[in-house]
């Protein structure tokens, strides 16, 4: 069996592998390592120390000793420990953990009840005004935290059952969830958009001018299929009464925006700007956005050790398993690439002689296909970098690629049957919803998508714009 069908084996195990549930990143270190000790197997070096024993009359018990040293004297152990001095030093993922703090202790404030009360009171006027002040809420919530998982919980519980007690549609209600809550693994500052730029080695700064108005354009087209289907069927989401909002003057709307929009919406809005505007390294901007999101707490008087405590935990455990992903697929990659299997899928790929926008097609397909099973961590850092290299070929920009990914990657989390988003909804729903009619209010919320898509390949230039005009090409 050559190289180049061993590697495209290895491959086909780990499929098979994770598809039966075993933890991802531990399943890509064991595959790298055994496949790469095949891969770098040197006999003779194996071999020399022992042999020098031998021929020096040491005892027995040495020869055995150098016999074992001689068993795991591969040049798979080195690489598999320059792997992770590399990722632990690198740079762009210092802002992962950081980034991450200030979602998790945004998330125990209480800053985004807060923000949905106000918004829905804002916005009553506006046909299906609940689930827009959900989307929006969702939409900043999302791009603090990156976390898809925290904002569909934290929203199911909140906007959900508001959604249900004001009679509104329950497709449309769990659309809205599951849709608003994975918009923070495209909107910067976004830690899949880092996961990226660390993969692919393009500047994180530029990454996140060019997936903000993209990002911008699926959270409107969600807002505008609300607003446009409430007021064509407002039997499924009826507007509010007066006794449901109460006696509120604008003063007091006004006062309420300032003291629960504002603050997220200004310190977001600061540590993007400092990225964007080059004021800040990313890692320093997300140091700012930790502090920040620490004295909300304080000023909401919603600080204790027992929420400090839990987001420094979950912050630690998502980091850890992000960083282990990355060792373990930059083992897995390295042995891949040295045994060959990259060079065949390159020139199988390129003998096809498809088009740019067929090979583009073809990516995106692959890509919506793993959702199914995988999330979007173990995409993007481990299958994504095998089309990396031929994007230069097909003439197409690795950051216009990046971003095409990143809209692709929300039906991941709305596609049945792994749609994640509804199962972390249906998790936390009443009894009474069904998976079904969760899948159900998914399906518009993916064609919004998949038009967002469409507009962005017929009009890159959402997605070049910011990043021409602040950096250039």
């Amino acid at each position: 069996m050559s190289d180049p069908i061993v590697a495209l084996f290895m491959l086909a195990i780990f499929l098979f592998i994770i598809l039966l549930g075993f933890p991802v990143a531990f399943t890509l270190m064991a595959m790298g390592i055994g496949f790469g000790y095949y891969a770098y197997f040197d006999a003779d070096r194996m071999w020399r120390a022992y042999n020098k024993a031998v021929a020096a009359d040491a005892d027995q018990l040495t020869q055995i000793q150098l016999w074992i040293d001689g068993l795991f004297n591969n040049r798979i152990f080195d690489l598999f420990v320059n792997q992770t001095y590399s990722v632990m030093a690198n740079d762009v993922l210092t802002a992962v953990p950081l980034f991450l703090f200030m979602g998790y202790i945004v998330e125990r404030a209480n800053i985004v009840a807060r923000l949905f009360h106000t918004l829905n009171i804002a916005a009553r006027n506006v046909p299906g005004s609940m689930a827009v002040a959900a989307l929006i809420t969702c939409t900043l919530f999302a791009t603090a935290t990156g976390i898809v998982g925290a904002v569909v919980t934290l929203m199911g519980l909140l906007a959900f059952p508001a959604m249900l007690k004001a009679r509104y549609n329950t497709s449309l209600a769990a659309g809205v969830i599951c849709a608003g809550g994975t918009l923070g693994i495209l909107i910067p500052p976004s830690i899949m958009l880092i996961v990226y730029a660390a993969a692919s080695g393009i500047s994180i700064v530029k990454l996140y001018a060019g997936a903000l108005f993209p990002g911008l354009l699926l959270a409107s087209l969600y807002v505008s299929y609300v607003v446009l289907r409430s007021a064509l069927q407002p039997q499924l989401a009826p507007k509010p009464t007066k006794e449901e909002i109460g006696d509120i003057s604008v003063s007091q709307i006004i006062w309420q925006l300032l003291t629960s929009f504002f603050p997220l919406a200004f310190l977001i809005l600061a540590v993007l700007g400092a990225i964007l505007f080059g004021l800040a390294t990313p890692s320093e901007a997300a140091a700012v956005g930790a502090l920040g999101g620490l004295l909300l707490t304080f000023a909401y008087r919603a600080f204790t050790w027992q929420r400090l405590r839990e987001s420094v935990y979950l912050t630690v455990r998502t980091t850890s398993m992000v960083c282990w992903l990355f060792v373990g697929s930059w083992t897995f990659s390295s042995v891949f690439s040295y045994l060959g299997g990259e060079q065949i899928i390159s020139e199988f790929v390129t003998s096809l002689e498809i088009s740019p926008i067929m090979f583009l097609l073809l990516a995106q397909v692959i890509i919506f296909i793993l959702g199914w099973p995988l999330e979007w961590s173990e995409i993007i850092i481990i299958f994504v970098p095998i089309f990396l290299p031929l994007l230069p070929h097909f003439g197409i920009d690795p950051l216009f690629f990046g971003i095409l990914v990143a809209l692709n990657l929300q039906t991941s989390f709305l596609t049945p049957p792994m749609a994640m988003s509804a199962y972390y909804l249906k998790g936390i729903a009443p009894p009474q919803v069904q998976l079904n009619e969760i899948f159900k209010g998914n399906y518009p919320f993916l064609a919004m998508v998949v038009f967002a898509m469409v507009i962005l390949y017929q009009f890159p230039q959402i997605a070049f714009w910011l990043p021409d005009q602040v950096y250039g090409r």
